[in-house]
C-alpha cells in the first residue's frame, strides 16, 4: 500500500473517500459506518456526517452495525496510513463497505459518487488486493502457455490491471466474468471505474508496483497477489 500513499499529496487533502469490499457482512449494497470516528494508534479520524447525510438522503445506502464494522479489515487496514499521512490536518473520513453488486448496481453507485470525483480537496482511496490462488481458496486457474504458475497469476492479474488502467468498467466486468479471478475489491474497484465513466473529468490510472506473497510452482501452494495504482486528474 505505501507504494501508492507515497504519491498523495496531503495538503491539497480535505476529505477521504475509503472505499472496501465486504469480507462478512452478506449484502448488495453499499454500507455506511454507525461511528463518528475511526480510533488508529495514530490518532482519530472523525467521519463526515455532511457527506453521510447526502449519501444517506439518496436511499441507496444503509447503514452497518458497530460489529460489522469493527469485523471488516478493508477499510480498518488503511486507517493507520490516513492517520500518518495526514498526520497534523484537518481532515474528514466517509469509509464506504462495498457489497456484492451487481453490475447495474455498480453503475448505480458509480454515478451516485461521481459528484465528489473531480473536487481537488477529496481523496478516493480503493481497497483491494488481486489474484488469490490454491486450493484453500478454492481458484486454481492456470494459463500452461505462462510457464510456471506464479507466472500464469501474474499473466491474469496484469491482464486485469491493464483494463482497469484504460478505465473501462464493461471490459473489467466482462474479464472477471471469463476468468473468476479473485479479487476481493473487484466491486470497488467497479465503482471507481464508474465514477470515472459518469464524472465529466478526465483521468488516468497507472499501476506503481505489483508482488506476490509467494512464488508457486505446485498445485500444493497458494499466494496473494497485491498491486498498488494511483489515479490522478487530467
Amino acid at each position: 500500500m505505501a507504494h501508492a500513499y507515497r504519491h498523495i499529496q496531503p495538503d491539497t487533502v480535505k476529505r477521504i473517500f475509503l472505499l472496501g469490499p465486504s469480507h462478512y457482512l452478506a449484502t448488495r449494497k453499499c454500507c455506511l459506518s454507525s461511528a463518528l470516528e475511526y480510533s488508529t494508534p495514530l490518532g482519530k479520524l472523525p467521519i463526515d456526517e455532511e457527506i453521510y447525510n447526502e449519501l444517506a438522503a439518496t436511499g441507496a445506502f444503509e447503514y452497518m452495525d458497530l460489529d460489522s464494522d469493527e469485523t471488516e479489515h478493508s477499510l480498518e487496514l488503511h486507517t493507520p496510513y490516513i492517520a500518518k499521512i495526514m498526520s497534523g490536518r484537518d481532515i474528514k473520513l466517509v469509509p464506504i463497505m462495498v457489497g456484492a453488486l451487481s453490475t447495474d448496481g455498480e453503475a448505480k453507485y458509480g454515478a451516485l459518487l461521481s459528484r465528489y470525483l473531480s473536487d481537488p480537496g477529496n481523496l478516493f482511496i480503493i481497497s483491494s488486493d488481486f489474484c488469490h490462488w490454491g486450493s484453500r481458496f478454492r481458484y486454481t486457474f492456470t494459463n500452461r502457455d505462462q510457464g510456471p504458475i506464479w507466472k500464469s497469476i501474474q499473466w491474469l492479474d496484469e491482464l486485469g490491471m491493464n483494463i482497469i488502467e484504460k478505465c473501462d468498467p464493461a471490459a473489467f466486468s466482462s474479464y472477471l466474468q471469463q476468468y473468476q479471478n479473485t479479487i476481493c475489491g473487484r466491486h470497488p474497484i467497479a465503482v471507481l471505474l464508474q465514477m470515472v465513466a459518469h464524472s465529466p473529468g478526465k483521468f488516468r490510472i497507472e499501476f506503481k508496483y505489483y508482488d506476490q506473497s509467494s512464488k508457486a510452482t505446485s498445485s500444493s501452494d497458494s499466494s496473494v497477489s497485491y498491486a498498488a495504482a494511483v489515479m490522478t486528474e487530467l
